[in-house]
């Protein structure tokens, strides 16, 4: 069974801030240093680009499973696009064949932007029970903490 979930948020910062965090690695230190949900993120392969591969250990009880790695399948400085599939842990122990997020920073205008998220999975239809463990809450704690990050570091620097 095939589905999928969005996300949208819009940001008062210019797209380009917001893509200098979701497409690098900067990300990754924000959502360690942050403390809720992720105990450690490290870098198996690559730099942050097409390719690299991320093993994320959640904090004890803050997710239904303790850990997973992801893969940078796409990514497009040009038109501000990540995309990420789960490769090992995580969904797939729970019956999921595929569990891929697309980010996407969206430029609204020379000071705004969106941050466009969108889920996409398949399931064995023998653990389409599961299928609740799938919800945007945590790629919407994500761009929540990216848009607090930028909207204070934006702050830090007018006041400069």
């Amino acid at each position: 069974m095939f589905g999928q979930l969005s996300h949208k948020l819009e940001v008062n910062v210019p797209a380009s801030e917001a893509w200098e965090i979701y497409g690098t690695l900067g990300i990754s230190k924000l959502l360690v240093e942050d403390g809720s949900t992720f105990e450690k993120i490290e870098a198996l392969e690559g730099n942050g680009g097409s390719g690299t591969i991320l093993k994320k250990t959640f904090m004890p009880g803050s997710h239904g499973f303790t850990m997973y790695k992801e893969k940078f399948t796409k990514l497009d400085n040009e038109k501000r696009m990540k995309e990420i599939e789960v490769i090992e842990g995580g969904y797939l122990d729970l019956g999921f064949t595929l569990f891929r997020v697309h980010f996407e920073i969206i430029e609204k205008d020379n000071d705004s932007c969106i941050i466009k998220s969108t889920i996409e999975y398949d399931i064995k239809e023998e653990a389409v029970a599961n299928t609740s463990y799938v919800n945007t809450d945590l790629v919407a704690k994500i761009v929540e903490l990216v848009k607090n990050y930028l909207i204070k570091n934006k702050a830090t620097e007018n006041a400069a």
